[in-house]
């Protein structure tokens, strides 16, 4: 029996250590355009950690992003709430916070939409060789977004076709290894947004389809008595890195490109064709 008892407080303790590290995982990759979920998969697979931590607990985890990018943007979010409201009261159409706030709203209703039919019908795989692909794939459409970018209009510029036409580029990030931030900054830079607005207007515009899907994804975990503490660890873990890992991007696209992210996902991407190839990874 102590010894039985030991080694529950050993699995425990384990547990606790690797939600720390998944948080720390979820919370650097989630917005950098190099996914989260790509990350994740290839990270507990490579450890062997699949058991421990199901789909259900590693989406639990970014609840603690969720809540790093609200608090990070809260002055936003409530500049644009208020702005938007005052617009509303005085019938101010044109009012910028008013149409970043109806970009939003409908750049998250296609994601959402397509996001409940694809898991209703069983059709979000999370296979590696996915990954590979659209790693490579959102490569190379960032690299081309760069080339073409103008990058020319600022935060205070944006419309309601850009809140549109970014939120259909973040139906990309349905599939495993596309990345949410990825494929909405790549969006963003094509319709000619600097770096650094593009990467906050792509913050911004996801906070609702990030919040719903973790709260959606998560409910799955809470019959899992023994996550508690574990998971609540991982959750903290990932708001610490994510909220560091957001300033440091915004700070990061003030003065240089993304052509490292371009690099690294390729590299990434490629990377993982080979382990597949040589049986070091499975496909699925």
């Amino acid at each position: 029996m102590p010894f039985l008892l030991v080694a529950d407080q050993v699995n425990g303790l384990f547990a606790v250590f690797q939600g720390i590290v998944l948080g720390l995982v979820q919370g650097i990759t989630e917005f950098l355009p190099i996914s989260s979920t790509a990350h994740l998969i290839i990270f507990t697979d490579i450890l062997g950690w699949q058991n421990q931590w199901n789909k259900a607990a590693i989406d639990a985890i970014q609840f603690g992003s969720v809540i790093a990018v609200v608090i990070y943007f809260w002055k936003d979010i409530r500049a644009i709430l208020s702005g938007a409201l005052a617009a509303f009261a005085r019938k101010e159409w044109h009012r910028e916070e008013l149409k970043i706030l109806v970009g939003i709203a409908i750049g998250t209703i296609p994601v959402l939409g397509m996001g409940f039919v694809l898991k209703k019908l069983n059709l979000l795989p999370e296979s590696v060789i996915i990954i590979a692909v659209m790693s490579i794939i959102m490569s190379l459409l960032l690299a081309v977004s760069e080339k073409v970018g103008t990058r020319k209009r600022g935060f205070d510029e944006l419309e309601i076709k850009d809140g549109i036409l970014v939120g259909l580029g973040q139906m990309i990030a349905l599939l495993p290894g596309a990345s949410r931030s990825g494929s909405t900054l790549t969006a963003a830079l094509f319709l000619g947004l600097r770096r650094e607005t593009a990467a906050r207007f792509s913050f911004l515009l996801g906070i609702p389809a990030l919040t719903i899907a973790t709260l959606v994804q998560a409910k799955d975990v809470l019959q899992q008595a023994d996550m508690g503490l574990p998971l609540l660890v991982g959750i903290a873990s990932a708001f610490v890195f994510s909220y560091l890992s957001i300033a440091w991007l915004l700070k990061f696209l003030q003065r240089q490109s993304t052509w490292v992210f371009v690099w690294y996902r390729l590299a990434l991407g490629v990377t993982l064709l080979i382990a597949i190839a040589t049986k070091v990874l499975k496909e699925v």
